[in-house]
């Protein structure tokens, strides 16, 4: 018995150990002539509003293709989550494709993730573009082991900086990719490595428990949101802490959190302290402001590439390998 108990706790550690350590997968960059599809996997787009991101798309040289579920109405939706799922299949299955832009958030991603076979993906990834809602496929494919870009959607093209379109060239094509920003009061100091992961907190928050539940552990864990209740972050950030999100985290990126709401009896702590007083007892570095999220100044990330982050009294630094 003693061996058998012995045996099933050495196997529960490998199987443990291999997920954390698990090699992530980098789709190949793109190159001039390739082409990308633009597809809708939650909120409904009907408004003829692509030119300017398909304008963009073409300066760098891209092909577009738009995807079936552009157009469809489901009242909050793209279509059926059938529809949506069907059209996100397409264009990872079909090799000519080598992008995903995601057109828009708001809900509805997680509805169809189910109902998608990730099998051809697997053997040929390619990139998966958004934000927001879209940090479902950013989590999920994280599990399967393969990057994806956090970054603007076409409908955010009109409105971005050159800057920040720029920042989602060079992912794209592969391009060095590092941020200096000024150091904020509330900053955590110190410098870590790890792979980068994370995206929108309520969303992070609402897969817990399932399969696409993204592994924290000796990562950097990139968080934003936008809209909600403080007394909603500090539930949000206590259910990632006792799900063990912080146990072994290298560091913490806190983007965006704007629009916040309060009760008529306050909760008494902004969100920047809620996230402080909930990691109080970890000893990574937090650095908050970083110019990513529901913001003009949404630059683009790699979630599971490998960065260094150093945070210290004059500036952060998060540099992509």
């Amino acid at each position: 018995m003693k061996n058998t108990k012995t045996a099933l706790l050495l196997i529960l550690f490998l199987t443990f150990h291999s997920q954390a350590q698990k090699i992530m997968i980098t789709p190949p960059y793109l190159q001039k002539g390739d082409t990308i599809a633009i597809v809708a996997t939650a909120r409904k787009n009907i408004a003829d509003n692509l030119k300017p991101a398909i304008a963009l798309a073409k300066s760098w040289g891209l092909e577009v293709v738009i995807g079936k579920s552009i157009g469809l109405d489901d009242h909050q939706l793209a279509g059926t989550d059938e529809q949506r799922a069907a059209d996100f299949q397409t264009m990872i299955d079909n090799p000519n494709i080598k992008a995903i832009w995601c057109v828009r958030g708001g809900y509805g991603t997680a509805r169809m993730l189910d109902l998608v076979d990730f099998s051809k993906f697997k053997e040929s990834p390619k990139w998966v573009i958004g934000f927001s809602d879209v940090t479902v496929l950013h989590s999920h494919l994280n599990t399967l082991g393969i990057a994806s870009i956090h970054g603007i959607m076409p409908v955010n093209v009109e409105k971005a900086s050159t800057e920040v379109e720029e920042t989602l060239r060079k992912s794209l094509f592969g391009e060095t990719l590092e941020y200096k920003v000024s150091c904020e009061n509330e900053n955590k100091l110190g410098v870590a490595e790890g792979e980068l992961v994370g995206g929108n907190l309520s969303i992070l928050y609402s897969l817990m428990g399932s399969e696409s539940q993204v592994n924290c552990k000796g990562k950097i864990l990139f968080l934003e949101d936008l809209d909600e209740y403080l007394y909603h972050i500090d539930r949000m950030m206590l259910s990632l802490k006792r799900c063990g999100c912080f146990e072994g985290l290298n560091g913490l990126v806190v983007g965006s959190f704007i629009k916040m709401h309060d009760n008529e009896i306050p909760w008494g702590k902004t969100a920047h302290q809620i996230i402080l007083d909930v990691t109080k007892k970890y000893n990574f570095p937090i650095v908050f402001n970083f110019p990513a999220g529901h913001i003009h100044d949404n630059n683009t990330l790699i979630f599971g590439k490998k960065v260094s982050l150093n945070s210290n009294d004059k500036e952060t630094i998060l540099k992509f390998e």
